[in-house]
C-alpha cells in the first residue's frame, strides 16, 4: 500500500524553526518526486516546495524562498522540509504527495499532478 506520512510539525514561536519529514512506503521511493503543500483554516492549499527524484530539480513558492529547505534521502525514504524563520503566515496544516517530477510548484494546478497525499501535520507559529 502507497503511504507517504508526515512528522515533525508543532508549535513554535516566531522567528523559531521546525524540520519537517515526510517518510514513504509502499512504492520505489528514489523514482518520484515529493511536494510540500500547506493549507491554513479558510484558505485553498498552496504549494511549498518540491524536489524530483535526483535532487535535480527544485523548486520553492516566494514566500517561502530563503527560508526553507527541501532535501531528500532516499535510502530513508524520507523528504525533509527544514523551516527557518517562520512567521506567523506559516500556520497551516503541510502535507506531502508524490508525483512524477517537480515542476512549478506555487502553480494552482499543480497539486493536481500530486498523489497518495498523506495526513499533514500541524505548524503554529504562535507566541
Amino acid at each position: 500500500q502507497v503511504q507517504l506520512v508526515e512528522s515533525g510539525g508543532g508549535l513554535v514561536q516566531p522567528g523559531g524553526s521546525l524540520r519537517l519529514a515526510c517518510t514513504g512506503s509502499g512504492f520505489t521511493f528514489r523514482n518520484y518526486a515529493i511536494g510540500w503543500f500547506r493549507q491554513a483554516p479558510g484558505k485553498e492549499r498552496e504549494g511549498v516546495s518540491c524536489i524530483s527524484s535526483d535532487d535535480d530539480s527544485i523548486d520553492y513558492a516566494d514566500s517561502t524562498k530563503g527560508r526553507f529547505t527541501i532535501s531528500r534521502d532516499n535510502d530513508k525514504k524520507t523528504v525533509y522540509l527544514q523551516m527557518n524563520s517562520l512567521k506567523p503566515e506559516d500556520t497551516a496544516l503541510y502535507s506531502c504527495a508524490m508525483s512524477m517530477m517537480c515542476t512549478r510548484v506555487a502553480d494552482k494546478s499543480t497539486p493536481n499532478y500530486f498523489t497518495s497525499w498523506g495526513r499533514g501535520t500541524q505548524v503554529t507559529v504562535s507566541s
